[in-house]
């Protein structure tokens, strides 16, 4: 798609009062440069007209200044692929599906199809709410299992969706993001909004390790501390930064032979689950993070 085309895109959702921001052309992966995407990301129709005749830059929707969550319906990534318990029931191949059982189970009606809705470029379905006022709600994966369900992803505070327009081409999927119903976003249902309350903010557990009790130990146990306290307190869009720079920090130490891996490991691991990071993003953050430090041994003096 052309840049002037994007552009109209961008316009339109910057004229709903949604954040947009540069993503790289053809993919969902922010522009480089714009790791900071939910402080970048704006409404003014200057700054897009200025950003988007550069390239045709992909769209991003920030959900959180935008006052949005989304419900991102998906298909399988397989052929054949099926669903895990609980969901694989006969009838269920889809988020959508997926959804409708919960429904069921739960006792809701299924949400209302009448709000701002878009086909994905998987023939998936993202459906647009207004988020609740005075509510913090958490993104979700269903498929890392700390979701609604099979197959249905969430994006509220701290999350972006690619924005209607864009065309993605990845090994997983090729198209185009299009409206297919074009209305104002509808309320969150209540019963939803509940179940994705952002869980409360954690304060870093005291550091107990089997550290000699003198200088060096004294040095050791603040590094961990300091690391942990810093994971605690990052805010929404760079948990998974603070997380890989906290790995980095320590992973140095790791690598001079003044920590333990596995309990250096075991901690981080502990402060991004307690921070909404799920298990297995945390694990990989941590171990590119270690990586990373071990380039750079780091040895503490007796």
């Amino acid at each position: 798609m052309r840049s002037a085309d994007l552009t109209r895109y961008a316009l339109a959702a910057a004229a709903r009062g949604w954040h947009v921001f540069p993503l790289t052309p053809g993919d969902k992966r922010p522009l480089r440069g714009f790791t900071e995407w939910e402080r970048h990301a704006t409404t003014d129709p200057n700054i897009i007209r200025r950003t988007w005749t550069h390239a045709p830059f992909n769209i991003g929707i920030a959900c959180g200044p935008s006052r949005l969550v989304v419900l991102d319906l998906d298909t399988p990534k397989k052929e054949g692929l099926r669903p895990p318990p609980p969901w694989d029931l006969p009838g269920v191949n889809d988020g959508a599906d997926v959804l409708a059982v919960l429904c069921e189970r739960t006792g809701h009606p299924f949400p209302t199809l009448e709000t701002f809705h878009v086909r994905t470029r998987r023939g998936g379905q993202h459906l647009y709410y207004a988020a609740p006022d005075g509510m913090k709600l958490r993104n979700t994966e269903g498929d890392k299992g700390n979701g609604l369900g099979w197959l249905i992803d969430t994006r509220a505070s701290g999350g972006y969706v690619v924005g209607p327009g864009s065309f993605v081409d990845l090994p997983d999927g090729t198209g185009t993001y299009e409206v297919i119903y074009n209305a104002p976003p509808a309320p969150l249902p209540p019963w939803l909004s509940k179940q994705l309350v952002a869980p409360p903010r954690t304060v870093a557990k005291p550091v107990r390790l089997a550290l000699p009790d003198d200088r060096r130990g004294a040095f050791l146990r603040a590094a961990i501390t300091g690391e942990l306290e810093r994971l605690a307190a990052a805010p929404v869009g760079q948990r998974n930064r603070t997380l890989y720079l906290a790995a980095t920090a320590l992973g140095q130490l790791v690598a001079g032979g003044a920590l333990d891996q596995a309990e250096v490991t075991n901690l981080l691991e502990q402060g991004g689950v307690d921070i909404g990071l799920s298990a297995s993003e945390t694990r990989l953050t941590i171990a590119s993070g270690l990586k990373n430090g071990a380039r750079r041994p780091r040895t503490v003096a007796a």
